[in-house]
């Protein structure tokens, strides 16, 4: 490599933020070349212990980065997009013109689509370089990140842990600075759990803000893509690239325009009315997450100038609600892998999930879409009347060892649990079918070194005022400096 930098100098590249990075970029104080280069060299260093990628494109990003450097000499700089040059890495359940998606399933080992999904393609246009496609499970239905394809994804704090799921592989490549943009996809928790467990930002929009593109059918109300980063200020860099209506998007926000960047300036939260939830109704939790984030309330309060009300609040079973929203769908991806010959039958993990949906009448499916679902969105808007944020964990427990066959742990908090796999995913689910945006943050650290994460919640659309707070929490208590050892 072309690069004469030592390697603790090209990792603090690599640590860089995106938007000293970009900025760094359009200054020519470091070209596009060395910057993938140095990522390309740390992905080469680290992946092997973390295994966040599936696909990692070299070449093409190096030719790709060559050209962005000649385009910026000889090019008009006004033309040029925020991200030219950047170098940014694509969940494996978007769609990546031309570049292999598997979508985390052998089936789908060799599949190179011919479009592209929106997110990657807004990144792209922005002139964004595709490092490489990172990890999931199986169609992201599952809550770590383990796969047939690439194998199982190990927590850059701690090799013998989980990243969650199912966007494991875009915060352990965050963590690990294999890449300081990554992108995600959030019906569940997806963004926000492996976040959590990795120590990065991740930020799940309000429904509508980013199009799903390829990456799920415009129907779906409660799944969305969008970021995952080191700090809450690329986030929002990100979010001013992929933000914005689509035709094909049935419940797309209109607005346009707005910089979600420049709103960070100054960012404070002095004065607002922040509820706090212990444990969303549902416990069982660590008592080391509880008090992290607990911890994170008082900053709140006595540093950055809220108030800060603790609140109880009334949900559905986070695990009988998963069940019945998400298993007649599971029914119906099963039967048409099924028609189309890529499974002989479920998953054991969704078995029970399986079998519960085919005990369901359509009356029991309209219920849950009509009226518990309904409930859900009335227990935060209820919370929103009388306050402007909700904080609460992200999940309630940090990062537990690989789970095995169990698919979760078994015990939280000494209590043994019902389902294992959806143990990590009960602050995250419910939020989720409401549609109001919600970012995690890193709260702090737990005694044996792993991150864990605090949930921010603003009312429907209020995407800035949630990424105003992290970045307000962020600057009371930064992070972004701490890194794994690797």
């Amino acid at each position: 490599m072309a690069i004469t930098r030592t390697i603790t100098e090209i990792d603090d590249i690599c640590y860089t933020p995106a938007v000293e990075l970009t900025a760094a970029l359009r200054r020519k104080e470091i070209s596009s070349a060395e910057l993938t280069e140095a990522l390309l060299g740390r992905i080469q260093r680290v992946n092997p212990a973390v295994n966040a990628f599936v696909t990692v494109l070299a070449e093409q990003a190096i030719e790709q980065a060559r050209d962005a450097d000649q385009r910026r000499v000889t090019g008009d700089p006004d033309e040029l997009g925020t991200l030219h040059g950047m170098p940014v890495t694509v969940k494996d359940l978007t769609p990546t013109a031309g570049v292999r998606t598997t979508f985390g399933h052998p089936a789908f080992k060799d599949h190179v689509p011919d479009e592209d999904g929106v997110i990657w393609a807004r990144l792209k246009a922005a002139g964004a370089i595709l490092l490489g496609k990172t990890a999931t499970p199986a169609f992201g239905e599952h809550s770590v990140t383990e796969s047939e394809v690439h194998g199982v994804t190990n927590n850059p704090w701690d090799l013998t842990r989980t990243v969650g799921g199912s966007s494991g592989g875009a915060a352990a490549s965050v963590a690990a600075g294999m890449g300081s943009l990554a992108t995600g996809s959030d019906g569940g928790g997806s963004i926000r759990v492996p976040s959590a467990l990795c120590g990065v930002v991740g930020l799940k929009a309000s429904r509508g803000r980013i199009p799903q593109g390829g990456d799920d059918s415009p129907l779906d109300q409660v799944t969305v893509v969008g970021p995952i980063t080191r700090t809450v200020r690329d986030s929002a860099l990100m979010l001013n690239v992929v933000a914005g209506p689509d035709p094909f998007e049935m419940f797309a926000i209109q607005e346009t325009g707005f910089d979600y960047l420049t709103a960070l300036d100054g960012a404070s939260v002095a004065g607002l009315r922040v509820a706090y939830s212990p444990d969303l109704g549902a416990p069982p939790i660590e008592e080391q997450v509880r008090e992290v984030v607990r911890q994170a309330a008082l900053v709140f309060g006595d540093a950055l100038g809220a108030h800060v009300d603790e609140i109880a609040i009334s949900l559905p079973d986070p695990l009988d609600y998963f069940f019945d929203w998400w298993g007649p769908q599971a029914v119906m991806i099963l039967e048409d892998l099924q028609a189309g010959g890529a499974v002989s039958g479920p998953d054991p993990l969704h078995e029970p999930l399986v079998d519960h949906a085919r005990r369901m009448t359509a009356v029991d499916y309209a219920r849950v879409q009509f009226q518990h679902r309904e409930g859900i969105h009335r227990a935060f808007a209820q919370v929103f009347l009388d306050h402007d944020l909700l904080i609460w964990p992200t999940t309630p427990m940090a990062a537990f060892p690989h789970p095995g066959e169990a698919g979760g742990p078994t015990s939280v908090a000494g209590q043994q649990v019902r389902f294992p796999p959806l143990q990590n995913q009960r602050y995250t689910e419910a939020i989720s079918h409401a549609g109001y945006p919600a970012i995690t943050v890193p709260a702090g650290w737990t005694d044996d070194g792993l991150p864990v994460g605090l949930q921010i919640a603003g009312r429907h659309a209020a995407d800035a005022a949630v990424l105003t707070a992290a970045a307000a929490f962020e600057g009371a208590q930064p992070w972004s400096s701490r890194r794994p050892e690797l």
